[in-house]
Order: structure tokens, then sequence, then C-alpha cells
């Protein structure tokens, strides 16, 4: 019989560790949790029209989660991972701040609504991190042309 545990690939549960350890993975957990927190939160309030944005926020983050902890970024080169993941999360921003600015502004609904919405704001600020960390990442990425040493302007 095969000895299972001396494969030469790390299980999935070892993935999902070492990559939540990882400024990526982490910041990509946050998002999942936060828009999770917030779909209980609107879903239990009097604006349950508000759980489209966290939903489709939670399910691509969890996409997006799985494709970079499995390497299937490496594999699929079809698609730009680095430009679609910052389109993924600036648009995250943008979206959770408006909604939640939306929510506050209206008034008081009802605790759980703001409670969202103050989530809301929050998760927004951390999609905006990301936005942010992914733009340093193209930015560090990108090819510089040497600047001339002759002395001529």
């Amino acid at each position: 019989m095969a000895d299972t545990t001396a494969s030469g690939s790390p299980s999935c549960v070892e993935r999902l560790k070492s990559y939540v350890k990882t400024q990526k993975g982490f910041i990509l957990a946050a998002e999942i949790l936060v828009s999770f927190i917030i779909i209980i939160c609107y879903d239990s309030s009097w604006c349950g029209g508000f759980t489209t944005l966290p939903i489709c926020k939670m399910t691509f983050a969890t996409i997006f989660f799985i494709i970079f902890m499995m390497d299937l970024d490496k594999q699929i080169l079809v698609i730009n991972w680095v430009w679609t993941d910052l389109f993924r999360a600036a648009v995250g921003a943008i979206f959770y701040i408006i909604t939640s600015l939306i929510n506050l502004t209206i008034g008081s609904r009802d605790g759980a609504c703001m409670a969202g919405a103050v989530l809301g704001l929050f998760a927004g600020l951390i999609f905006a991190y990301d936005t942010y960390t992914i733009y340093l990442q193209i930015q560090s990425t990108r090819q510089h042309p040497a600047a001339p040493t002759d002395g001529k302007v």
C-alpha cells in the first residue's frame, strides 16, 4: 500500500494555511470574512436589497483566493490575473463606499442596516488597500528605460 503522507505536493489544507500567512492571502481572507458579515447584517435588516453587492464581492474574492492559492494563475495564462484582480478590487472599493454612504445618509432604518453600512465602509477601505497593493505590484514589475550616462540632455 502506498504511503499518502509522503506525497510531493502539499495538501489543500496546507496550501490554505500557508497562503493565508501571505499578505495577499490575508487581504483576500479579510475581504471574504467582512463581506460575509455584511451579508448577515443586511439580510437581518430591512435593507435586504443591498445584499447583492457583498454576495458578489465575496464570491469574486473567494474565486481569486482559490486561484492564487492553488497557483492556477501561473497555469491559466489566457487571463492577465494582476489587472483582473486590480479591476475587481477597485470596483469593490468604489461600490462598497457608495452603498455604505447611501445607507448611512438615508437614516437609521434599523441597527443591522447601520452596522452593515459601517462594515461596508471598512470593507471599502480593505478593498482600496488591496487596490493600492496591486498597483504597487504593477509599478514594480514595469521596466524603466535606463538613463543616459553621457551627460547630454
